[in-house]
């Protein structure tokens, strides 16, 4: 799958024309829904260089992300153990929770779409951006009133280890070890929505298609 198959540049002329913050001093992402319905959705979302998606979950998910455009840096976790509960260490700190990094790495495109689940593949992940770029994400279920993601902030493992080392486990999953502290969204993210203008997605009637494909034809015929 590539830009052409999601109309990208229909979905950037719609950007650049959405009349969104010009003048905005932190990078404002956009986003668009290609289609949703009550079992999935598809969603494009627009980087500029700089903008950060930050680490999020995907509760009860499962998520297919493609990077069609240009380059970022992909960090993902899971949990350390599925059925942990949050740890208080030492004082007056903030509950923390184990989690396993999954994935710390830079893609460019094109690449092999990333695939995560409920408790596995890296459920909470963050996107940062290393030039303008495109991202295809594909969520089943998709988001909805009653199922929204949490934020967090990824802490050292050794930074918050108590004396006792009692969730340390095995040695070689040390460096790989991290806290995750919930946080509220981050005020610095900034996401605008816009309309989808590319080809109307159909699983049983084409005849919609043929005429918005004719229109098109006609289009670059003039």
């Amino acid at each position: 799958m590539g830009p052409e198959d999601v109309h990208l540049r229909a979905v950037t002329k719609a950007a650049a024309a959405s009349g969104g913050p010009r003048t905005h001093p932190v990078p404002i992402i956009t986003r668009t829904t290609i289609y949703k319905c009550k079992n999935f959705s598809v969603v494009v979302f627009l980087l500029p260089p700089g903008a950060t998606i930050p680490l999020h979950n995907h509760p009860g998910m499962t998520v297919f992300s493609k990077l069609l455009l240009g380059s970022l840096r992909v960090t993902s976790y899971d949990w350390a153990e599925a059925d942990q509960r949050p740890v208080a260490v030492g004082g007056d700190r903030p509950l923390l929770r184990l989690a396993k990094l999954v994935l710390d790495a830079d893609l460019s495109a094109p690449c092999d779409a990333l695939v995560l689940f409920p408790e596995s593949g890296g459920n909470m992940h963050r996107f940062a951006a290393a030039t303008a770029c495109a991202v295809l994400d594909v969520l089943g279920p998709p988001y909805s009133g009653d199922r929204d993601c949490t934020y967090y902030q990824d802490l050292p493992y050794r930074r918050h280890i108590d004396d006792t080392d009692e969730a340390a486990g095995d040695e070689e999953q040390k460096p790989r070890l991290g806290w995750l502290l919930e946080t509220r969204k981050p005020k610095e993210l900034h996401m605008y929505e816009v309309p989808y203008r590319g080809p109307p997605i159909l699983w049983k009637r084409r005849p919609a298609f043929d005429s918005w494909r004719r229109q098109q034809q006609q289009h670059k015929g003039q």
